[in-house]
């Protein structure tokens, strides 16, 4: 087993849960990485050794964390954390990165919070299944991207199982129906000039209820996933079709070129026509 490895996970129209990237690493001694905050959700589970967190709390006060083989941390979107190996004793881990409309409240389920990032399993058999699904992920690169999110999903089953929050089920509210209706109406007119105030008449509720409700649901305000969806949209066209990059954002509801670079770039960090010629450059790659 390599030192250190991971894989770009190929992009996929996958909303309800998608993954980006995942790993794995035996760390040399004092190995850090940070003070970063990420995008997504990013879970290590610890294979051997120790090492320690220091993450930023709900109220971003920062709080320090020693974290030994068989325990695991999640990092949260937004949530500043630094991390590094013991000197004596590095840590060796998996990784996998993660996101999409119900990981918020998948993670519900369990007893993860910026408040409670460390995994602590109160079962052994469960905690090795969550252990076997990480390294199966990584080690089958290979595999079709709808195999790999499924083992992604198993992944979670164990994590939730494992890690459950007492009192923890799930109920069905008015303002699910809300949010539903709000997504299937994105979905169907993110290429038009909509607005939120729009999205949230279509629902029947206004605005100020419907941005609390959404953002309660899924982590973010009606504006980012908006936003959000259409870059998701931008990459597809700019992968698979020879469009201009000015016809792309007016498909995805950007009429100013010069704006839909710069969300773009926000969302992604380089911009569309970067973007674009990464992936020409890593297909190339993968042809040789």
């Amino acid at each position: 087993m390599s030192n250190t490895f991971f894989h770009i996970f190929p992009h996929e129209n996958f909303i309800d849960l998608g993954m980006y990237q995942y790993g794995y690493e035996q760390c040399d001694p004092g190995h850090s990485f940070g003070p970063v905050a990420r995008n997504h959700y990013l879970f290590h589970y610890v294979i051997s050794g120790t090492g320690t967190l220091m993450a930023d709390d709900s109220k971003g006060i920062t709080q320090t964390y020693s974290i030994k083989s068989g325990q695991g941390f999640l990092i949260f979107p937004g949530q500043i954390t630094t991390y590094y190996a013991d000197e004596k004793l590095p840590w060796e881990y998996v990784w996998i990165e993660f996101d999409g409309l119900k990981v918020k409240e998948i993670l519900q389920l369990t007893k993860l919070s910026p408040d409670t990032p460390v995994y602590r399993s109160h079962s052994k058999d469960l905690k090795e299944q969550l252990r076997n699904e990480m390294l199966y992920i990584v080690h089958n690169a290979e595999e079709s991207p709808f195999h790999l999110i499924g083992h992604l999903y198993l992944f979670l089953d164990h994590l939730i199982q494992s890690s459950k929050r007492s009192n923890s089920a799930p109920s069905s509210k008015m303002s699910d129906y809300y949010i539903k209706e709000a997504i299937h109406y994105i979905e169907q007119n993110f290429q038009n000039n909509i607005s939120i105030e729009e999205i949230a008449s279509v629902c029947g509720i206004n605005r100020s209820y419907f941005g609390k409700i959404f953002k309660k649901a899924l982590g973010r305000s009606p504006q980012e996933f908006l936003m959000n969806y259409r870059m998701l949209k931008a990459t597809e066209l700019l992968k698979l079709t020879s469009l201009s990059i000015s016809e792309i954002g007016s498909a995805v509801g950007y009429e100013n070129q010069l704006h839909f670079s710069r969300a773009f770039k926000r969302i992604y960090g380089v911009s569309p026509r970067e973007w674009r010629n990464s992936q020409k450059k890593e297909r190339y790659h993968v042809s040789q």
